[in-house]
């Protein structure tokens, strides 16, 4: 791969989507995993059911109704926390190999960038807070196009913003269905499979797999 742009998914990629409850577990109490995983689970089924059906809700909404969701089957929030949550999603902690890994390959003559799902505006506050502004070329998201990933428009995104074709960008996600979707738009793909996660999408296979980003190529 010797793509010179290095395009990132944003979250569970480079930043960690269990953070938030992690900063608040003891106030959630025993059930603080199952919220988690569900919020997620639901964050992401939400931004599916809506593309299929042509209908826009934004990422920040999305996120708040999956929380919901996920409260309401796993027990309820203590008063006041659902508020303190989504603030905390704003500024989620990213993974501590993202920001050294941007700069080695910023440092290598690469371009970063990210495509993601989030609004402008969580991604903004989220690179700020982690401290990954000036380690990125572009923070690229969905709202120009008012749908969301796999769709193959949003991963056309990139070559419209940095006038590359596909095969010149190396796409690297956590998410295994994010990689298919970039596979089967042309570029190569890089999944951090951080959990150890069985392979699916076998017809779309990623260029490689790593553990984490320590572990992809800087030159």
């Amino acid at each position: 791969m010797a793509a010179r742009l290095y395009v990132f998914d944003a979250y569970g990629t480079l930043f960690d989507v269990h953070a938030t409850v992690a900063r608040h577990r003891e106030a959630i109490g025993p059930h603080a995993e199952a919220l988690s995983q569900l919020w997620r689970v639901k964050q992401l089924e939400y931004t599916w059911t809506y593309a299929l059906m042509g209908r826009w809700r934004d990422f920040r909404q999305l996120t708040a109704d999956a929380l919901d969701n996920a409260a309401a089957a796993t027990g309820g929030l203590p008063e006041g926390l659902r508020a303190r949550l989504l603030a905390a999603y704003e500024e989620l902690d990213a993974y501590p190999d993202a920001a050294p890994n941007l700069r080695r390959l910023r440092d290598a003559g690469a371009r970063t960038a990210i495509l993601s799902n989030g609004t402008a505006a969580m991604l903004e506050s989220a690179t700020r807070a982690a401290g990954l502004v000036e380690l990125l070329d572009a923070v690229l998201t969905v709202e120009p196009q008012a749908s969301y990933k796999p769709l193959p428009a949003i991963y056309g995104l990139v070559g419209q913003s940095f006038k590359t074709r596909p095969d010149e960008v190396v796409f690297l996600s956590s998410n295994r269905w994010d990689i298919a979707g970039a596979r089967a738009f042309g570029f190569h793909t890089v999944w951090v499979n951080r959990t150890g996660k069985p392979d699916e999408y076998t017809d779309l296979q990623p260029e490689r797999v790593v553990g984490s980003l320590d572990e992809v190529d800087h030159g």
